[in-house]
């Protein structure tokens, strides 16, 4: 079942007037309306985000003294190493500190862990390795913030650890030197919800000024900019505020790639090496092939990748990536399908509860995207386990309006331990306590679902096929991007449309192409639903339904048009309405579209919160 909500701005609606001076269609001006963006300076900000309306970086809480921490131990001749974590937000910021200290002339290494044997975080045997080679003071981007035994063992070897992160703090800090962290201070940051690598950012623009201060230039920041919106991006943050302006300004950088190895990414993704780059290219073809180093090898080839300045050096990591990736993806399909066999027999026992799902030789590494899988089709709360070494690891996903780690924390009773956030979580289990836990989770999720398998849709308005055709309306949609939490994409509902044609296409035919005729104003488009071959079926030709779909301009063979996304839709029926009236307050047993509600990113590598449990 899936309720559609219209989304209704909470100032009066402005007239036209407004738009005629800002240059902008009613049908824009409606769109934003209804995002509460109706102000000429709020709609002026949000389609501008220029990189002038930066933060200056000396206005963070922490950062002065951050910078100056680093930069006088520098001066000192402190040795430095950076702690990196596997995905790509981890890679990023790694990449973008080494940059920016080797254009001053100053040389740093790095350790990103193996996800396979050393796992999430900052671990002791490691840091001794590091101490044992030299290094005296450790910047941690990504990372860092909740490792207090291996920060406790640095600070006894007489090591400085300068802490960056953006992961939620926990109760008892580490022992670090120093910190840089948003989310410590979230009242007084001008955006709590930072990337690993808009930390990084922030951060090095403060140490890059002070070291120009002693070598004679500066590193031009924008430089590093295309890495920001890669890992912002892959990290699913919040894309207002500060991350709208540097992800808006990198996917720019993206198009005409200065780095060698960005260039050969995008070929090896099947984009031009000069195309543009939108939010969804690098959620999709360009983050899962970096992310699929650390999934399936190591995290280092993405790093090399990041920082390689030969172009048949990178051609040959790239390639290597989408190796990675496709193993990456046979592993899913095989996982996912086995998981999904599983979801549907537990469900059919157990209707009204989340699902704990198990395969003893399931691929660590994959098990967070098949959780996420696991939710968007059956829409309840998901834990994926599988065997780990000598215990159990659970990756779980959420849906809107549930709490999974307040869920967690009433099942704990045969958990070693846990962690995460609303969002996304880990689990630890012994050997043989599975079934036990999974008991535990079904009655404390059952307790929380109060509408269990109900999807819920924010549409931005009603819009016929031949008003999605226009050129004007396509070019304004995206003013819009890029598109994630807090700005996602626009959801049109279609006036009632007739089914003409459907084909199916993609891997295993799972995905629909309808040819649909517009009752109203006549229009004839195709429009694609991606994995709903089973629910738009063979019946529907002839048949009259409405659906809802996002609208973006497709390039093929030279000429543009509109490129419409099924995202769900019901059978017509004259008289009555579709919608359903919002709710008061937020929905548990939610899915789907974000409605800009949500606060905080359950990145693609949201699964490895090891560092808490």
């Amino acid at each position: 079942m899936s309720l559609w909500y219209m989304r209704q701005g909470t100032a009066p609606a402005p007239g036209a007037e407004l738009g005629e001076s800002l240059a902008i269609s009613p049908f824009l001006q409606n769109v934003l309306w209804r995002r509460n963006i109706a102000t000429e300076d709020d709609i002026n900000s949000y389609l501008n985000a220029r990189l002038s309306t930066l933060v200056n970086p000396e206005s963070w809480p922490q950062i002065p003294e951050a910078a100056d921490f680093l930069v006088k131990a520098l001066q000192e001749g402190k040795k430095l190493v950076v702690w990196g974590d596997y995905d790509v937000d981890g890679t990023t910021s790694t990449a973008l500190v080494l940059d920016v200290l080797q254009y001053h002339g100053i040389s740093a290494s790095w350790h990103i862990p193996d996800r396979h044997t050393e796992g999430y975080g900052m671990n002791v045997p490691m840091i001794e390795k590091l101490h044992e080679h030299g290094f005296q003071i450790l910047l941690t981007v990504d990372s860092g913030i909740s490792d207090i035994k291996a920060i406790a063992r640095a600070r006894e070897l007489g090591m400085d650890v300068v802490v960056s992160d953006h992961h939620l703090p926990p109760d008892k800090l580490p022992d670090a030197s120093i910190f840089f962290n948003p989310r410590m201070h979230p009242d007084e940051a001008p955006c709590p919800y930072l990337a690993g690598v808009g930390v990084a950012f922030f951060l090095m623009a403060a140490v890059n000024r002070r070291l120009s201060r002693i070598t004679g230039r500066s590193y031009r920041m924008d430089n590093v900019l295309d890495l920001v919106a890669l890992g912002t991006l892959a990290d699913v943050m919040r894309l207002t505020g500060q991350n709208r302006i540097l992800v808006r300004a990198g996917l720019q950088k993206l198009i005409h790639p200065q780095r060698p190895g960005i260039t050969a990414l995008k070929i090896v993704s099947g984009l031009h090496a000069n195309s543009a780059v939108t939010a969804s290219h690098v959620s999709f073809k360009l983050a899962p092939r970096i992310n699929a180093a650390g999934r399936m090898h190591h995290a280092r080839i993405a790093v090399q990748l990041l920082r390689s300045r030969n172009f048949e050096e990178s051609r040959e990591l790239a390639d290597r990536l989408d190796v990675l990736n496709k193993d990456r993806r046979d592993t899913e399909h095989i996982i996912l399908d086995e998981a999904r066999e599983q979801a549907a027999r537990h469900l059919a026992q157990n209707p009204d509860c989340g699902l704990v799902l198990y395969g003893k030789q399931w691929h660590p590494g994959i098990i967070g995207i098949v959780a996420t899988r696991i939710i968007e089709e059956f829409h309840v709360p998901c834990i994926i386990v599988c065997d780990d070494k000598d215990t159990l690891k659970g990756s779980g996903r959420s849906i809107p309006g549930f709490d999974l780690y307040e869920c967690l924390g009433e099942s704990t009773a045969h958990l070693i331990t846990f962690g995460g956030h609303r969002q996304a979580a880990g689990v630890r289990i012994m050997p043989g306590y599975l079934d036990l836990f999974r008991k535990d989770f079904q009655e404390a999720s059952r307790k929380r679902l109060l509408s269990p398998g109900e999807q819920i849709f924010w549409v931005d308005g009603v819009l016929g096929l031949k008003d999605a055709a226009n050129p004007v309306h396509l070019r304004e949609l995206a003013m819009m991007e890029p598109f994630g939490p807090g700005n996602s994409e626009p959801l049109f509902l279609s006036n009632p449309v007739q089914v003409l044609d459907r084909n199916l296409f993609g891997f295993n035919n799972k995905k629909v192409e309808l040819s649909l005729k517009d009752t109203v104003d006549g229009q004839v488009l195709t429009a694609k639903g991606w994995n709903m071959a089973a629910s738009l079926s063979p019946e529907l030709v002839g048949q009259t339904i409405r659906i809802l779909f996002t609208l973006r301009t497709e390039a093929r063979y030279g000429l543009s048009g509109p490129e419409l996304t099924i995202k769900d839709w019901k059978p017509y029926k004259e008289g009555e309405d579709c919608l359903s009236l919002p709710p008061d307050e937020g929905t548990a047993g939610g899915t789907a579209i974000d409605d800009g509600s949500n606060e905080e990113g359950t990145g693609d590598d949201s699964d490895d919160i090891d560092a808490m449990i």
